[in-house]
């Protein structure tokens, strides 16, 4: 990738639709979207107020007023504290676009102008260095999450501005964008370093799409090909004498280069390793970069990455990250279930690598584990009332296991009502807010749609102000209306006034993906990646979709060790578990028979969802004497059960107990 780029060397990205024109009706995702202007997003600004009772307090929003010396109080918080508001106010943007609530607008004017109060006169915003050490700037990227910083305040300004049309907060990121122009790039006065926690490279290629100003993407794509060059930055700055020790003693310590995804640079990359989220937001900017500069090298060490976390490294929910310790990945096919960390964010990274590359690719197998993470470990991440949060998903809960200073105290077996580090909630916040940005990829030169989540909304699009034209040609109405995860079964309604060509992705778990016509017709079209291409005709049509959606058996690759005689469930896009309410203690004790599929029945709980029913045993050794912890081998006895399955979305919002994804495989004796 040569630099710099001007803006005709440059391709646009794939677009979507605005979130102000689309607007989501959906049985499954509404129930989580509604609470967002309504619960979600008041409980966070308390929280991060500091203004709620019992639970760890935040300190960002009174960092950024001691910072703007309205206030006289050390620093508290993490380093990165600063990220936690930036991502409640793009949380807000996505949410006012389709949501008008003046008195939320007004929470997040009054904290952008926070914002600008704080904000030196050359631009640097980062409330730790502004109160605690002034005079350390930039002098430890590997630890300091200074630029991580940057990267969520300007994703937040561009979304205020293209949400509400306020540009406030994009001034404010803008100058301090700048700075960080003049200070990192080739010249011999500037630093030639790269962010410990990526992040900002997303964030400048955003930043450059919005504002047309090249030098954002030429400092997006600096950083990237800079990264794990020899020498390696971070351990010159280390073994310099102004270096800025975060963590005492931390000089004497060489820095993990993998963890950092910096031990080689980024086109020599083949396994995803080190920090879950900081990798998967690295490898969303070289998606971004690849495509955007037509850089095949770059975009092909992008799908190898994606190839060795999707083949070796992916949780049967979407999760990823494997690792307690330091929140990162391991090995391949290392996927225990009672101890793997799967944060959060780390679904919501992958998801949206996986939608870039499913753009710039398009194909579907992208576009499926975007769908896997996002109906699957991201809901499981928050509490149905929207003020209780996961930082960690496992696969496989015994609360009585979940003991501090042991190697599981990250699990928890309830969610939390806030945590100290707590980059989770608002980061569930933005995703369930801007959820529309997932449906669909356009392509105007081509007049190309493609619908790639199956998401109940209503969408107008107009070829003329996706290419940044004035409109002139006519609107495209799409309305999708059905319950994806309830029977498959959809109705795509569409009007328009141009012929244009729609593709629809087949999802990878659908046995049988048919479409038809008003009358009944089957429609047949050019299947090409996971997706089927329909040349429409001007006028009003309306196609029907019907997925097959029904129980399946899941096993594990044999290469998974924890996952040995053991089997799980899903239904449609959905994963299922078991829960201690539903089937008792000790869900170990328990064995599934797979000689049929198990039964539906519809619940009106937790706002309605598919139980299904298995048969199934329980083993038992009835007269085990509690004074032996070892004993010659016998059979235990079998107790027939019905073994009630619920989706692992949902798991956890009823009573505390037992949960397992992965169960036993029963078997009947001779």
């Amino acid at each position: 990738m040569c630099q710099p780029f001007s803006n005709a060397q440059l391709s646009r990205l794939p677009q979507t639709a605005a979130l102000s024109e689309l607007h989501i009706q959906d049985a499954f995702w509404n129930r989580y979207i509604d609470l967002v202007p309504r619960q979600i997003l008041p409980y966070q600004w308390q929280a991060l107020n500091d203004q709620l009772p019992d639970t760890p307090p935040s300190h960002s929003i009174r960092n950024f007023r001691i910072a703007a010396g309205l206030e006289q109080a050390d620093f508290d918080g993490f380093v990165f504290q600063d990220s936690d508001s930036y991502k409640w106010l793009e949380a807000v943007a996505y949410s006012l676009a389709a949501h008008p609530d003046p008195g939320l607008a007004a929470q997040a004017d009054s904290l952008i102008e926070l914002l600008g109060q704080a904000q030196c006169e050359d631009g640097y915003l980062n409330t730790y260095f502004q109160i605690k050490a002034p005079e350390q700037r930039w002098h430890n990227l590997c630890d300091c999450h200074e630029l991580y910083c940057a990267g969520h305040l300007i994703e937040a300004a561009v979304a205020y501005s293209q949400c509400t049309g306020k540009d406030r907060l994009l001034d404010i990121a803008c100058r301090f964008a700048d700075l960080i122009a003049e200070v990192f790039g080739p010249g011999d006065q500037q630093l030639h370093g790269y962010p410990g926690h990526e992040e900002i490279e997303l964030a400048l290629i955003r930043l450059w799409q919005h504002t047309s100003e090249p030098r954002y993407f030429n400092l997006a794509a600096y950083f990237i090909n800079q990264r794990g060059q020899t020498p390696n930055y971070f351990e010159l700055e280390r073994d310099r004498i102004d270096f800025y020790e975060l963590f005492p003693g931390s000089r004497q310590n060489r820095p993990d280069l993998s963890y950092h995804q910096a031990d080689q640079p980024v086109r020599q990359q083949t396994r995803a390793q080190g920090h879950a989220v900081r990798a998967v937001y690295l490898y969303c900017a070289m998606a971004d970069a690849a495509a955007a500069a037509g850089d095949q090298e770059l975009l092909a060490a992008c799908v190898r990455l994606w190839e060795d976390i999707a083949w070796r490294q992916l949780y049967l929910t979407g999760s990823i990250g494997q690792s307690g310790w330091l929140e990162r990945f391991t090995t391949d096919y290392d996927l225990s279930n009672d101890a793997n960390y799967s944060e959060t964010c780390a679904s919501i990274g992958l998801a949206l690598f996986s939608l870039r590359l499913g753009r710039n690719n398009r194909e579907g197998r992208y576009h499926d584990v975007a769908e896997l993470a996002l109906f699957n470990t991201v809901l499981a991440g928050i509490q149905q009332d929207g003020t209780r949060f996961f930082y960690v998903n496992p696969m496989e809960v015994w609360p009585d296991n979940c003991i501090k200073n042991t190697s599981r105290q990250h699990v928890e077996a309830t969610r939390q009502p806030w945590f100290g580090c707590a980059c989770c909630p608002p980061n569930i916040a933005r995703t369930l807010s801007g959820l529309g940005q997932y449906i669909y990829s356009l392509y105007p030169q081509e007049h190309l749609v493609m619908l790639q989540q199956y998401i109940s909304h209503e969408a107008r699009l107009n070829w003329d102000e996706l290419a940044g034209r004035t409109p002139t040609a006519a609107d495209i109405t799409l309305r999708l209306t059905g319950d994806y995860c309830r029977d498959g079964q959809l109705t795509l309604t569409v009007e328009h006034e141009a012929a244009f060509t729609l593709a629809l992705r087949r999802p990878g778990w659908a046995r049988t993906f048919i479409l038809s016509d008003q009358a009944g017709r089957e429609l047949k079209g050019r299947e090409q990646k996971g997706f089927i291409y329909l040349d429409l005709a001007a006028g009003q049509q309306q196609i029907q979709l019907s997925l097959q959606l029904e129980p399946v058996w899941i096993q594990a690759s044999p290469a998974v060790r924890a996952d040995r005689g053991l089997i799980a469930l899903t239904r449609g896009p959905l994963v299922y578990c078991l829960e201690g309410c539903d089937n008792g203690a000790d869900l170990w004790s328990l064995l599934a028979d797979t000689r049929e599929l198990p039964a539906e029945t519809e619940t009106a709980e937790l706002g309605g969802y598919t139980a299904l029913l298995s048969r199934g045993w329980r083993e038992s050794w009835p007269d085990w004497d509690e004074r032996q912890l070892y004993a010659p081998l016998r059979q235990p006895e079998q107790q027939p059960v019905c073994l009630r399955f619920v989706p692992y979305a949902f798991w956890g919002n009823r009573k505390p107990g037992e949960m397992k994804v992965w169960v036993r495989r029963g078997s009947v004796r001779p």
